[in-house]
Parts: structure tokens; sequence; C-alpha cells
């Protein structure tokens, strides 16, 4: 009874040894998966990052360029034709002409944003959220600081952000600084209320374009989950083929060694060869146990003779 019991025992450390061993193997493995598929992950946002930072610089540029073609060409020449107290926002106003610019670009291309986010603006829905009156305060803080670029999440959105300050010249003064000089066909487009007694060399706006980031955000995710499906299957497969050849070539090895050693140890099957012939350690240690089972045989037989 001891000896079934010891038989189990011993076959029991070796199989636990083959699983601890696949164990420290499964998880160092599924380690390096899930780092593999966070790097992965982190490049392809950086990417995405990189990618919406170059559309958003042209997009931008696209824009800005519109509306200074209209400022030093455009306006001057339009200021000549109509009269002093006449107002056509369409082809008078910088905003008005770059929105409508936009509006045609999103149509092509649908998900970006564009917005002269102002503080106090004429047209209302130009009126700075929380996050824009920031960028304006930090504009109006540091004069020196040409443009801003980052993210930023709009509801349950996330957006790559270019913007650019506006500051007033004196040419702006005529539509937005005393609402009583205004032209007439503005106040009555606009009212009196908004977009007036702005000052001088003031930052009051600044123009920002809005690059969608979720569809890249997503394909970042959809790549790294799949990198590491991928990985943990790969390493499913890996662990069954090391189970099956350690089972084979160690495992079973071991058990027949071990049960031969039992067997030697009680003076029984001193007769029999071990029968493992591998060319390896596991060969060695069966060599040495068959020499063993020689010498006992040789030594159980002296001691029978006297």
């Amino acid at each position: 009874m001891d000896t079934i019991t010891d038989k189990k025992t011993q076959r029991g450390i070796i199989v636990s040894i083959r699983v601890r061993f696949l164990v420290v193997i499964g998880i160092l493995s599924l380690v390096s998966a899930m780092i593999l598929a966070y790097t992965s992950y982190q490049f392809s946002v950086e990417n995405a990052m990189d990618d919406a930072r170059t559309q958003g610089s042209i997009v931008f540029n696209m824009i800005d360029s519109s509306r200074m073609y209209f400022k030093k060409h455009q306006r001057p020449l339009i200021g000549k034709l109509v009269e002093k107290d006449r107002f056509y926002p369409e082809i008078m106003s910088g905003f008005v002409v770059s929105r409508g610019v936009w509006d045609i670009f999103e149509e092509r291309f649908p998900g970006y944003k564009f917005k002269q986010a102002t503080l106090d603006p004429l047209y209302l829905p130009n009126k700075a959220d929380v996050d824009e009156i920031k960028l304006i305060e930090m504009f109006e803080e540091n004069k020196n600081l040409i443009d801003k670029e980052g993210v930023m999440t709009k509801g349950d959105r996330h957006f790559y952000y270019f913007a650019r300050p506006i500051m007033v010249t004196a040419a702006c003064l005529r539509c937005h600084g005393n609402p009583e000089e205004a032209p007439k066909d503005q106040l009555e487009i606009y009212g009196t209320t908004n977009g007036y007694d702005w000052h001088n060399g003031q930052i009051v706006s600044t123009s920002i374009v809005y690059v969608p980031l979720d569809r890249a955000m997503a394909a970042a995710k959809k790549s790294a989950t799949s990198l590491f499906a991928m990985g943990a299957t790969g390493i499913l497969v890996l662990m069954g083929v090391m189970w099956f050849f350690l089972s084979r070539g160690v495992v079973s090895p071991l058990a027949k060694l071990e049960q031969k050693t039992t067997q030697i140890s009680l003076g029984k099957e001193l007769d029999v060869e071990m029968g493992v012939n591998s060319k390896d350690e596991i060969g060695s240690l069966a060599r040495a146990i068959d020499r063993l089972r020689i010498s006992t045989a040789k030594l159980l037989e002296r001691c029978s003779g006297k």
C-alpha cells in the first residue's frame, strides 16, 4: 500500500513539474503578448496623432490662407465699391467667408470641424466654449504664442485641434468697435448686443480646426486587440505542443525510470534492462540507473552465495 502511495506521490511531483513549467512559460508568453499589444497600440496612437497633426496643419493653413487672401486683396477692393453703411457678410466679412469655404469643405470631408471661436461674437454659434476660452486667454496672456495644438474632448468624441489667435486690428473696429459707428446693415442683421467694443491689439478670437480621432483610436484598439488575440492563440498552441513533447520526451521516460528505480530498491526486476536509449540527460540517467541495477544484482548474488 505504501509503495502504491509513493508511486502516486512521485508521479504527482513529475506532473506538477510539467504543469509549473508550462504555467511559467504561459505567464511569460502572456505578459510578452500584452506588452507587444500595448506597444502596438501606443505606436498606432502616435501614428494617428502624427497623421492628425499633419491633416490639421494642412486644413488650417488652407482656411487661413483663404482668409488672408480675402483680407489682403478682396476686402480693400470691396470697401471701395460698397457704400459705407452697407454690409454684405458674404463678401465683406472674413469670418463669414472662412465659414462659407469650410461649409463646402465639410460636405466633402465630414467629421472635421472649424470654428472662429470668439469671446463675444456677432454670430452666436461662434461663441467660444470653456476649452476655447482657455485657449483665447492663453493667447492673450502670451502674445508671442503663434499657435497651439493638442488633443481635446468634446462630449464623448476626441479631436486633435490646431488653433491660431486672431488679433484685433484697426480694420476690425469698423464692424466690432462702437456699435453706433458700425454699418447699418450689420446692425439690422446681428443687432447691437454682441460683438462690439473690441480694442486694437486685443486677442478676442481663435481660428481652430478639429480633426476627429475616434476612427483612428478605434483602429488602434482593434489592431492591438487582434494582435493580442493572435498572440494568445499562439501561446495556447505552443503550450499544447510543449505539453505533448514534455509528456512524450520527459515525463513518460522519467515516470518509467522512477518505476524501475523503485523496483530495484525492492530487489525486483534486476535482470530487466531500462529500455531507455535516448542520448540526452534522461538517457544518461537511465544508463546510471542501469549500472545501479547491475551492481545491486551482483551484490545480492554475493550475499546469497554466502
